[in-house]
């Protein structure tokens, strides 16, 4: 185990419940997507236009992936928290730029119309929405020195450990510190 993972544990299975919900939102933002450019809209998304507001089974084969992504996002969260520092921001950037990718995407396939801007629009949410959940979740997934994740009622490490003074409000106004 590296020096980092010995200070910066990780609750894997707070990451990767959050990062499996993460997986159902993103496949559900692309059938959403899909149902309002297709049905709403009338844009052929995903699928030619007589396959119905919900297109075909290339649409749920997207939505699978967009699913995949989101896990493969979590992968690279969990090992970007073990083994790198500012693992959260390096992880924004790296989904930020793969999620341009998915957007610029469509552009380049040559496809005339609505479609291209769909599907740009659809990968956009779905990119935007793993980066935020799965950043999100990872704040709460490692596990602070000292114990289990500090919530806001407890005093940060150093104070614990009697390195830094025990200075509340009432020591600011003056009252004495209780026993």
């Amino acid at each position: 185990m590296s020096d980092f993972a010995a200070e910066r544990p990780v609750n894997a299975v707070r990451l990767w419940s959050g990062g499996l919900a993460t997986a159902v939102v993103a496949a559900l933002v692309v059938l959403v997507g899909t149902l309002f450019f297709r049905g709403a809209l009338g844009v052929p998304v995903l699928a030619p236009e007589e396959a119905g507001y919900l297109g075909d089974a290339g649409t749920a084969a997207y939505a699978f992936m967009a699913g995949v992504a989101a896990l493969a996002a979590t992968a690279l969260m969990h090992l970007l928290l073990v083994a790198a520092p500012r693992a959260r921001a390096f992880f924004v950037w790296i989904i930020g730029l793969i999620t341009a990718i998915a957007v610029v995407t469509p552009f380049t396939q040559g496809v005339e119309g609505a479609s291209p801007a769909a599907t740009a629009a659809i990968n956009l949410v779905a990119g935007v929405a793993i980066a935020i959940l799965v950043n999100s979740v990872a704040r709460t997934a490692v596990v602070r020195r000292g114990g289990e994740r500090r919530t806001t009622g407890e005093k940060p490490a150093l104070h614990q450990e009697g390195i830094l003074p025990d200075v509340g409000q009432a020591e600011f106004r003056g009252e004495p510190r209780g026993l």
